[in-house]
């Protein structure tokens, strides 16, 4: 078990990182919102940062057997297994319920950077708001 209060948080991500890249469980100690600590089996996706800067950890948690999302802040400890994945990943959706395909690794890098850069809503040519 791995706490990662004594280590820097890049040593978190790396090993979550690994996780990732080998397709190996991890379990975590995960202090939610209310303040209770829970202790999940997960199997990592994806890690991302949010609109806010947090950074968020994407995986299959086996307890609840579906996606859930965990702020890498929040989890005080982790054990990086050999098990393989057997959970099945979700697949990516737009808000209309319509299925991503994603073809090409441009493609790929076009989506994130438009995840992460593009405005929250719509600019349309009668928006004066972010007009210099």
């Amino acid at each position: 078990m791995k706490l990662t209060a004594n280590q820097p948080q890049t040593k978190t991500l790396a090993d979550l990182y690994r996780a990732i890249d080998r397709q190996h469980a991890v379990t975590i100690t995960y202090v939610d919102e209310k303040g209770k600590e829970t202790v999940r089996t997960v199997e990592p996706w994806d890690i991302r940062t949010t609109k806010n800067g947090r950074i968020q950890l994407r995986a299959g948690c086996r307890l609840r057997g579906d996606a859930r999302s965990f702020y890498v802040d929040q989890i005080v400890s982790y054990t990086p297994h050999r098990i393989g994945f057997v959970l099945d990943r979700p697949e990516a959706t737009t808000r209309a319920g319509k299925c991503i395909v994603v073809r090409s690794e441009q493609q790929l890098i076009a989506r994130e950077l438009g995840r992460d850069y593009l405005p929250r809503t719509a600019v349309t040519r009668q928006t004066t708001e972010l007009a210099a």
